[in-house]
């Protein structure tokens, strides 16, 4: 219970019946605004792959897959998603998508070893989306240009929402700030990188966070990141590592920032080589993805995850993710949100 935020004199702005309109309308709107500005087709996506082929994202490496057994493949088993990190880029690959033009898909995944709280839930829905680039585009430059045009369409949400319901007022920056997680570390080197995050959120509004995964001036990563999937390893014109981050947003109603998306130019066979070596993974060179990205049957991209629900929970103001999506809570959790005015579906 003592995951869950407190909030003091929490009212929701909107009743059941206008969140569940809200909810439909920010999805319609904001996936359209994204397809728009990043040049994305939909695509329908999996639920499920079969383990062993390396193509589920493992995450930070510890979470457990949600796993079942498929009778009529012999009882081989099949693992819900982490994510769609790999399996998009693949995705790339067979349509044969251009430099220029990407896919986007729907993502449903079980994450059944997350600490439940406000903001994580065992269910998450999230916009996954992947672009073609070319070997040019791999830099920081490029990676902040895709990020504002991902921020463009927060802004046209935001206006979008305000609108439906004026009781909503707007929060968002004009425009988003780029800070490196090393820069950020040597700003605050008695903080967490959590409390460095609320730190730099709370002045500025809207945060990208720059190098996620490699390893800063004090020996240790920001955050954890997979090996095989985000660039965070090359070194920048500015002698930093990274070619990744994440959008962090000033969250009024939790007074924290939270995180929107994470991000970033993925791997190419130097950086795979270069990541599995450091992470002690080279094994994973034999699974099917890794022996497509190894042997150049896989286009250089850059990709991400935009949650939807923490998106709809963010305009809507509403203190709890299960205020946006149906899950499963602890009773204890419950009660104390019901003492909180939090209304959890």
């Amino acid at each position: 219970m003592s995951n869950l935020y407190k909030i003091d004199n929490y009212k929701p702005l909107l009743n059941p019946q206008e969140t569940e309109q809200g909810i439909k309308k920010i999805k319609e709107f904001f996936q359209q605004n994204l397809a728009t500005g990043l040049r994305l087709r939909r695509v329908t996506g999996p639920l499920f792959v079969l383990r062993g082929t390396g193509i589920n994202d493992d995450l930070n490496g510890t979470e457990r897959p949600v796993t079942f057994p498929i009778k009529d493949l012999g009882d081989q088993e099949a693992e819900v998603v982490h994510s769609l990190a790999k399996w998009k880029r693949l995705t790339l690959a067979e349509y044969d998508i251009q430099p220029g033009y990407g896919i986007y898909t729907d993502m449903n995944a079980i994450r059944a070893d997350e600490t439940l709280d406000n903001l994580h839930s065992l269910y998450v829905d999230q916009w996954d989306w992947e672009r073609v680039i070319t070997a040019e585009q791999r830099t920081i430059d490029f990676l902040k240009t895709i990020v504002r045009d991902i921020y463009a369409a927060m802004l046209r949400t935001e206006f979008m929402v305000c609108e439906a319901y004026p009781q909503i007022k707007p929060f968002l920056p004009e425009e988003i700030f780029f800070i490196h997680a090393e820069e950020l570390r040597k700003m605050y080197p008695n903080l967490t990188p959590k409390e460095r995050e609320n730190e730099i959120t709370r002045q500025k509004g809207a945060v990208f966070i720059i190098g996620i995964g490699g390893v800063l001036g004090d020996g240790k990563p920001h955050d954890g990141r997979a090996p095989d999937y985000d660039d965070y390893s090359t070194v920048s014109s500015l002698g930093l590592p990274g070619l990744n981050g994440d959008i962090m947003i000033w969250n009024n109603v939790l007074n924290r920032a939270i995180e929107i998306s994470s991000m970033g130019i993925r791997v190419d066979k130097e950086a795979l080589l270069r990541q599995l070596a450091d992470s002690g993974k080279e094994e994973r060179k034999e699974l099917y993805f890794h022996r497509r990205l190894l042997s150049d049957q896989l286009p250089l991209s850059i990709g991400g995850g935009i949650g939807q629900s923490r998106l709809c929970m963010l305009y809507l103001q509403k203190a709890h993710i299960g205020e946006i999506q149906a899950s499963i809570w602890p009773e204890q959790m419950r009660a104390a949100c019901r003492e909180q005015g939090i209304n959890l579906l």
